[in-house]
């Protein structure tokens, strides 16, 4: 993975990488949180679009495309501060020209911390 990368400096580990799904953690510390000692939402967002991000690059032709979030939203339901959370990701369409994804972000004992619903766009690289 190349360094000084947003994942580095939240300390996002890839964990699971398939084919239309993916999965990641992220530490809930000093890093993540807000100024009141809770997992910042800008935090879980990021996550989120890393998750979906990648997941979609693995379903292009990696020589002739590439991939770039679009629009993403996001519910945070419960709020953390310590731990790990775990953010899967799933592709929900897998078009020519974009895909969407569906991102729910848990807690150490599955509770959901977040959901998101990513749309990437799949552009062409100039040969």
């Amino acid at each position: 993975m190349e360094q000084q990368t947003l994942l580095e400096t939240l300390g996002i580990e890839i964990i699971d990488v398939q084919k239309g799904k993916i999965v990641a953690t992220m530490p809930v510390d000093g890093r993540t949180r807000q100024p009141f000692g809770l997992l910042h939402g800008g935090a879980s967002v990021a996550l989120a679009e890393t998750v979906a991000s990648m997941g979609a690059y693995e379903l292009v032709d990696k020589q002739t495309q590439a991939v770039v979030g679009l629009e993403i939203n996001a519910n945070h339901v419960r709020s953390k501060r310590e731990g790990v959370v775990t953010a899967t990701g799933t592709v929900l369409h897998q078009g020519r020209k974009t895909m969407v994804w569906d991102i729910k972000i848990t807690d150490e004992e599955g509770k959901l911390i977040s959901i998101s619903r990513c749309t990437i766009a799949v552009i062409e690289l100039n040969q």
